[in-house]
């Protein structure tokens, strides 16, 4: 029997908490919905789920009654006993549950068994649990869904239940709260709204058609991304969409990736591929001539489309796409050019969050699995830490998180209301140029490998703008607004004149237009603010005769009267600070 203490202990971590939920769950459908047959259910992050098999579907009345029986079972503060137990007991118990019969079998022999008990349920269970179910002192269930087998399409539908758990109620009360602002500023929502991006099921799912406000707002981020490139002496280049198969069996693609390529494509007798990735393509430009010592470091930058098959299930508006452009940069150098290189990328990482206000942000230092590790994975990391240790930067380690190719920098943003997203990555590459037989010559008139280093700071267009448009609740700056000002005259009568102003500030390089509707002043108003739009200038009889624009800015409460070249000035500084 696995003991459990009796003593004052501190307080249960949340993942531990949250395993215990899913299992006061899944005694609970036990108790009202003997049919379901439970499978696995994990603590996740904020919370919890629980797969069942059950033939009908769960509904939202169904999830009310789920919920009080588990405040019971809580109530009751059951103790989680668990004990260890052979395989034949372990099949035994789960006679009549194919899931966990398959799962038990699978345990590796030497490993130990555990079935853990709550009340009446009993489950197996690797561990890791709160010491009472009274432990739990606030949750909730969310939501039911849909869920594969072990991921597996090929496999059983099963029905999941997230929920989440919480030290208190404050806690849970705040994360809640959270919630309905992410829903609020869900970039799918938003995105139609405001009329920015569409994902057009006729062309296939994870394929996103740009809207021109949306077109606009990415070739800005973009023109600041070129701008940083340009800087620090990135050329541009551009490669094809598709390349022959051979490609990406010489980088190692199709054996580690071809789960996620699409293709092949076969055109006379030759087998291509959708690329994955854009580094193949520059390697060859890199490859095409002969190259010095003299020309290193060579850098290359492309935003470069590319292609990766996700399964429908997981497809997630502009954060989980099928055809993407990575802001991707490559660049060949020495290896005693490497840390500097390395540590060039890192500043122009803290431009790029600084810019687009991530005040908040982390950094991973991701390595390579033990078994996979060489003698060149030492360097990649020892320039990894260096650079980050000269940028004053605290940072995390991932065992094993690293790319196949080598150890890798992953920078993870906190967004205005306190989510973290994976956003920029950069590699260092010792794998590819072996693969490629990437050589210079050097001042020993020797061959020389180079290193090279992948670098995506933005990720890709696609998911960094979704996480734009909801770190921003789509009330973007005004430097990066689509539109950064509508003229409203109040009447037909000043319409003259309020496209005599938009003319004038569109002649002074803003974004402007004129609402030339026949609505009410207040419908106006009210319209243009849902759009977000950053200045809403009205003009009526007075503004007329003094040539003056009524200003109203967002979130603003006062408003004020300034000339056309006084607000003129005003956007060029608010622009030119990126405030």
């Amino acid at each position: 029997m696995l003991a459990e203490s009796s003593a004052l202990m501190p307080e249960t971590p949340l993942p531990e908490l949250r395993h215990t939920a899913s299992h006061v769950l899944a005694y609970a459908v036990q108790d009202l919905f003997p049919d379901a047959k439970p499978t696995i259910g994990p603590a996740i992050e904020n919370g919890f789920y629980y797969d069942f098999d059950r033939a009908t579907p769960f509904t939202p009345d169904d999830l009310v009654r789920l919920e009080e029986r588990m405040r019971e079972i809580v109530a009751a503060d059951y103790p989680m006993v668990g004990k260890e137990v052979s395989r034949e007991d372990a099949l035994a118990t789960f006679r009549d549950n194919p899931y966990k019969i398959e799962i038990a079998r699978q345990i590796p022999e030497g490993e130990p068994i555990t079935l853990y008990t709550i009340g009446e349920f009993t489950d197996l269970c690797r561990g890791g649990h709160a010491r009472h179910t009274g432990e739990i002192r606030a949750f909730k269930l969310q939501s039911v869904a849909g869920a594969y087998w072990r991921g597996d399409e090929h496999n059983a539908m099963l029905q999941r239940i997230y929920g989440t758990a919480w030290h208190d109620d404050r806690e849970l009360d705040a994360y809640l709260r959270q919630l309905d602002e992410a829903q609020r500023r869900d970039h799918r929502k938003l995105g139609s709204e405001l009329d920015l991006f569409s994902i057009e099921e006729d062309a296939g799912g994870g394929l996103v058609f740009w809207h021109p406000k949306g077109a606009v707002v990415r070739e800005i981020v973009e023109q600041f991304i070129r701008e940083g490139l340009r800087e620090r002496g990135y050329a541009p280049v551009i490669t094809p969409h598709v390349a022959s198969e051979r490609l990406y069996e010489i980088s190692g693609h199709l054996e580690n990736y071809a789960q996620n390529m699409f293709g092949p494509l076969e055109v006379e007798e030759q087998r291509f591929r959708l690329k994955p990735m854009n580094c193949p393509g520059h390697i060859l430009i890199y490859k095409s001539r002969l190259r010095s010592y003299r020309d290193l470091p060579l850098r290359y930058s492309e935003f470069g489309t590319v292609y990766r098959f996700e399964r429908s299930g997981v497809l997630h508006g502009l954060t989980r796409v099928r055809g993407f452009t990575q802001d991707d940069a490559h660049l060949f150098c020495t290896p005693e050019q490497l840390q500097h290189e390395f540590e060039q990328t890192v500043d122009e990482a803290l431009r790029l969050m600084n810019a687009f206000r991530f005040e908040e942000f982390s950094c991973v230092l991701s390595t390579r699995e033990p078994l996979q590790r060489g003698a060149t994975d030492d360097v990649a990391e020892a320039a990894i830490r260096s650079a980050l240790d000269r940028a004053k930067l605290s940072y995390g380690v991932d065992v094993g998180g690293g790319a196949f190719y080598g150890p890798k920098l992953d920078i993870n943003v906190r967004d205005a209301i306190g989510r973290t997203w994976q956003l920029g990555t950069v590699q260092v590459d010792f794998m590819l140029p072996e693969r490629f037989d990437v050589s210079y010559r050097g001042d020993d008139g020797r061959e020389h490998r180079p290193v090279m280093i992948h670098r995506a700071l933005a990720g890709s267009m696609e998911r960094f703008f979704g996480i734009l448009v909801e770190h921003f609740g789509g009330a973007f700056p005004a430097w990066l607004a689509p539109l950064q000002a509508v003229v409203v005259p109040i009447a037909e009568q000043q319409l003259p004149y309020a496209h005599e102003a938009a003319a004038e500030l569109r002649g002074a390089g803003f974004r402007v237009d004129v609402d030339d509707s026949n609505e009410k002043l207040g419908y106006k108003v009210r319209h243009w603010k849902t759009q977000k739009v950053p200045y809403i200038l009205v003009v009526g009889r007075q503004e007329v005769e003094e040539r003056t624009l009524n200003v109203n800015e967002r979130s603003v409460e006062d408003k004020r009267t300034l000339s056309v070249p006084s607000f003129i000035e005003e956007l060029r500084t608010v622009i030119s600070s990126r405030g």
